[in-house]
């Protein structure tokens, strides 16, 4: 998943003439972007929309998720190079807050 990651870091770097600090704020803005898109996903599967209607699907949603959270990983691996170890450990630092001894993986 990361080597996937990567490439997508590499294809984005290679594509920008913006100084880096811009080019990591366009990436961190990117992750605003790809969240509104569940917002409107998740609005169009409820059908709230008076002038769309029900515009998506749950599975629209789940793709718009997806995509933040693929771009959320670009952006850490843009941040930092050392991302994967990162993520492991924040997630670490999750699983020991938030869940029981005991379900913990």
């Amino acid at each position: 998943m990361w080597q996937t990651i990567e490439g997508l870091v590499n294809r984005l770097e290679q594509h920008s003439e913006l100084p880096r600090e811009q080019q990591l704020l366009v990436q961190l803005l990117k992750i605003q972007e790809e969240t509104g898109e569940v917002a409107e996903a998740a609005i169009g599967a409820l059908g709230q929309n008076p002038r769309k209607g029900q515009s998506h699907t749950w599975q629209d949603v789940e793709a718009e998720v997806c995509d933040v959270i693929v771009t959320g990983m670009v952006a850490l691996l843009r941040l930092n190079p050392e991302a994967p170890s990162v993520l492991a450990r924040h997630l670490a630092r999750i699983s020991a807050r938030d869940l029981p001894a005991t379900s913990q993986p």
